[in-house]
């Protein structure tokens, strides 16, 4: 087990990124939640089996459609034990 916390900057609010990144980490079964910042990051914290949690940050770099992804900071952190992938 592998978990992550992820600041993800660039061009992520308003364009469904957090609808996306749920979507994309109930497909990979990573649980953890997501949420916006009012700096206009987005904020993340996923967590699983270390392929998938690796795939969840690949696709992160990409995101959503009308998304911008500029750079993500990515640290690693404690396993918290969540079930599913929620929105905050």
């Amino acid at each position: 087990m592998n978990a992550r916390h992820l600041i993800i900057h660039g061009r992520v609010q308003g364009v469904f990124y957090r609808e996306w990144t749920v979507r994309t980490a109930h497909s990979l079964g990573v649980a953890g939640w997501v949420r916006n910042l009012p700096d206009g990051t987005v904020e993340a914290h996923v967590e699983g089996e270390d392929a998938a949690v690796l795939q969840m940050i690949a696709a992160m770099h990409e995101g959503p459609s009308h998304a911008r992804v500029e750079r993500i900071e990515e640290r690693e952190v404690a396993v918290e034990g969540y079930e599913g992938f929620g929105r905050r």
